[in-house]
């Protein structure tokens, strides 16, 4: 399990825990402060691009200063990013990142939400953003997102009137909330969602503005005269901590964009600008003039009356004292008319009766998951902390809908057990459904409109709980889940999930095959359940061959790994496809692969994915064998060069000295080595020293951020970058060795590169380096800094913004032959 480490703070706050699953145990503080937002009905719904993109200070102060009910939609899920943290990424990055952003919310206080958009990587202009994207579709799911979440106000993240100057992705989802905001009122825009949910207008649209939009902060002390503003720096008692305190360590969360930070505290000001809807007549309230009390509900001021006398006396030694009155109160919100606030208010007001009684209900399954129409044994652990009277009369298990009576008086303190079998009577699996059909560039391919925007797919093994607290029935439903403790790390909580009987994987995704020597595949069997059987076989792209046709497995134990192997043997030409592997148990056949990944700041995810590995017949030919690899922020490089025959090894920063350096044909930094490295900069003396005694050094990419690479020569990092990987490349440099040797390098080997040619490209730097290639995106200027190279005594130094962490693991083969001359600078060819 990979590890990092959290704030103080952060471990202080019950919302988070190491186990991310771990449930919320409510102290009376955080009771009361549920109890203050259940009387207030105002909705507000922050807008922007991706996960990390929100501001977490103006969430918090929503939720926690107001108490307004708070969403963030978030219009991708971050998958077109980098990860800090390991090598997964695209879209499982995607999965990680929408569970930072829950992370975050659960800090925070807010909801989360997604459109169907793919984040296909950087874009420079909204137009090209909404032609991938499909405009329409995203549109859509735009004014679904707030005809469902019913927002009073619509906060922009970002500007709709400043096309070019930003991501595009960013002023996208101004451009699109904007136009939303006009339409979501008209039935007769996108009027299949009006089978689920009604048309809605929000009342107003804010822009939430800072003085980076502005050239001077005097111009932009001069505006914010007309602006409204809010003290986020406010201090919560009841918390023992600050809003911005909060909103570092919701911040925080997203560990795989580097966001780790320092909290911070005291007053700090916000602003917004108002858009359009209706006008503020009250300044520094975006809420002013619109009802946000019971009020605004037919029957809602009695259920009001009783709330706020709750509110008011809220006895913070015994909170059981309030039950009977939240009881009635609940009885009450379910005859509501209005079922949008009908099912919100009761699902607050159980989760404060819940916490008042002190009840803990728990449904544990030996194992974290099952298979479809198989059956569980479930522990169950019921507990009432509380005077007051409460029976647990059945329960019931969503899966099958089979009742067992049970009849219990749960006296004060007395912990009632029991197993129960629960039958899985479903046939889906509680992987990403986002990922369940392939994608297209721009879009995610989700039919199921009630899924649409949801962060996470619906768990279904829920089991609800009927009980009788102060002679009125409640059913509460909890997840089933596994509760287990290990002696290193205590308690540990994970989610149940289902998942298939079989599944299997090919554990290089990309198989480079140099010559047409035929290799040995391995193909890894997993057991999803006891005692499985059957035979597993290879499919293989036309001209391609794989013996034998078909394998037998025979697994006993659930969870365990068999591993088979197939001999594949490539055309003697260059050639690409597909490996796709089918196991067939019983009669059924499985084609997928798990991806498990497991990190302490979120819960753990099960992904299931096409069970299939790119392979490639590759022209390639190389010099050197030993290289050494510095791992930088996390990338499968030294997996991919492996692939095409050399010997890589991982240099650790610790270890780096001259004569550990010697043994080495060339030496690799990785992505941002230099960004999350620290000890590079005491090392780097010993790099170029490698380097003037005939050494070959690569560094890849990195951040302009506060980095010095301590290049040979100066260079000048900057923010150019070409994100059209299609784009033209010029060779400027014909002759260099790197075009030439041992590869010679044409434009054909930039064809079919994966989300951009590259970023962060040096603009500046000195006369030694000499640079190789130039490239633009469409409308700009040439940009000549992607691959550099400088003479550094007798070796080579280069330094190349070229993504070659994406274009490696995609099986790229242009980018393998340029790769390997850059190994190869000063070598002969190996025999």
């Amino acid at each position: 399990m990979k590890k990092f480490l959290l704030s103080t703070l952060a471990i202080l706050l019950i919302s988070i825990s190491v186990f991310a699953q771990k449930p919320q145990k409510l102290t009376s503080n955080q009771i009361y402060e549920k109890v203050q937002k259940l009387n207030f009905l105002g909705t507000a719904l922050y807008i922007a691009a991706h996960p990390d993109d929100e501001n977490t200070r103006l969430i918090a102060y929503l939720s926690n200063n107001v108490k307004a009910r708070t969403g963030y939609l978030s219009l991708t899920r971050g998958d077109g990013g980098q990860n800090l943290i390991g090598s997964e990424i695209r879209e499982l990055l995607g999965v990680i990142r929408t569970q930072e952003l829950l992370a975050a919310r659960r800090v925070d206080g807010g909801e989360q939400m997604f459109t169907r958009a793919n984040d296909f990587g950087y874009s420079k202009h909204p137009d090209e953003t909404l032609e991938i994207w499909n405009k329409e579709a995203v549109l859509s799911d735009v004014v679904w997102a707030i005809r469902t979440f019913k927002p009073d106000v619509v906060i922009n993240r970002f500007d709709h009137r400043t096309p070019g100057t930003t991501h595009g992705h960013h002023t996208s989802s101004a451009m699109l909330s904007v136009e939303a905001f006009d339409i979501v009122a008209d039935s007769t825009k996108y009027p299949s969602q009006l089978k689920y949910t009604e048309t809605w207008q929000p009342k107003r649209l804010f822009h939430n503005i800072s003085s980076r939009s502005f050239k001077s902060q005097e111009a932009f002390n001069e505006a914010a005269k007309d602006l409204i503003s809010f003290d986020i720096g406010e201090y919560y008692p009841l918390k023992g901590l600050s809003n911005n305190e909060i909103a570092s360590i919701a911040s925080s969360q997203h560990l795989s964009q580097g966001f780790g930070r320092l909290t911070t505290r005291g007053s700090q000001k916000e602003y917004v600008e108002f858009l359009k809807g209706d006008s503020l007549k009250v300044k520094n309230d975006v809420f002013a003039g619109i009802n946000t009390t019971w009020s605004r509900l037919k029957n809602g001021s009695s259920i009001g009356k009783i709330l706020k006398d709750v509110e008011d006396n809220f006895d913070f030694i015994n909170p059981s004292k309030h039950l009977p009155k939240l009881m009635l109160a609940y009885s009450m919100i379910k005859d509501l008319e209005d079922n949008h606030w009908r099912t919100i208010k009761e699902k607050q007001i159980k989760e404060i009766i819940e916490a008042c009684a002190g009840l803990y209900i728990e449904a544990s399954a030996n194992s974290s998951s099952g298979t479809p129409n198989s059956k569980i044994d479930v522990n169950f652990e019921i507990l009432n902390r509380s005077d007051v009277n409460i029976q647990l009369t059945s329960i019931i298990s969503e899966l099958d809908n089979n009742e067992i009576f049970k009849g219990f008086n749960l006296t004060k303190n007395t912990k009632f057990t029991f197993k129960e079998t629960v039958a899985l009577k479903t046939t889906a699996y509680t992987d990403p459904y986002w990922l369940r059909k392939e994608a297209s560039l721009g879009m995610y391919a989700v039919d199921n409109q009630e899924l649409i925007g949801l962060p996470e797919t619906p768990g279904i093994s829920k089991i609800s709980y009927k009980l009788i607290i102060d002679f009125i029935p409640i059913t509460i439903s909890k997840n089933i889940i596994r509760r287990y403790a290990e002696s290193d790390k205590g308690e540990i909580y994970e989610p149940y999930q289902v998942l298939p009987e079989v599944t299997t994987k090919i554990k290089n995704k990309v198989l480079i095959f140099s010559d047409s020597i035929p290799k040995n595949i391995d193909v890894e069997v997993r057991a999803g359940i006891p005692f499985v059987q059957g035979k597993v076989s290879l499919k293989v792209p036309e001209n391609w061959s794989v013996t034998p046709t078909e394998v037998n497995f025979n697994i006993e134990q659930k969870e365990d790994v068999q591993t088979v192997s197939f001999l594949v043997t490539p055309p003697k030409t260059a050639s690409e496809g597909k490996l796709e592997v089918v196991a067939v148990s019983k009669g059924k056949s499985y084609d997928k692969e798990l991806v498990e990944i497991n990190y302490n700041h979120i819960p753990k995810q099960s992904v299931l994915l096409n069970s299939e590995a790119k392979v490639v017949r590759l022209d390639i030919k190389k010099a050197g064998n030993k290289i050494g690899y510095i791992k930088g922020a996390g990338d499968a490089v030294p997996e991919s060069l492996r692939q095409i025959g050399y010997t890589v090894e991982i240099i650790k920063p610790l270890d780096i000295n001259e004569e550990n350096l010697l043994k080495y044909d060339a030496i690799v930094l990785g992505i941002r080595a230099y960004n999350v490295v620290d000890e590079l900069k005491f090392k780097q003396k010993f790099l170029l020293e490698y380097v003037a005694k005939g050494g070959n050094m690569i560094v890849q990419y990195n951040t302009n951020r506060n980095v010095d690479v301590a290049a040979p020569y100066p260079l000048k990092l900057s923010r150019d970058r070409v994100t059209d990987e299609s784009a033209d490349v010029l060779i400027l440099a014909e002759d260099n060795p790197l075009m030439n040797f041992p590869n010679k390098i044409t434009n054909e080997d930039f064809n079919g590169w994966v989300q951009e040619r590259g970023l962060y490209f040096p603009n500046i730097w000195h006369e030694a380096y000499v640079p190789v290639l130039s490239m633009n995106d469409k409308g700009e200027h040439m940009k000549l800094g992607s691959l550099l190279i400088a003479k550094y005594g007798k070796g080579n130094y280069i330094y190349t913004g070229l993504s070659f962490f994406r274009e490696l693991p995609a099986g790229v083969s242009g980018a393998y032959r340029l790769f390997a001359n850059m190994l190869s600078v000063g070598k002969e060819v190996s025999k």
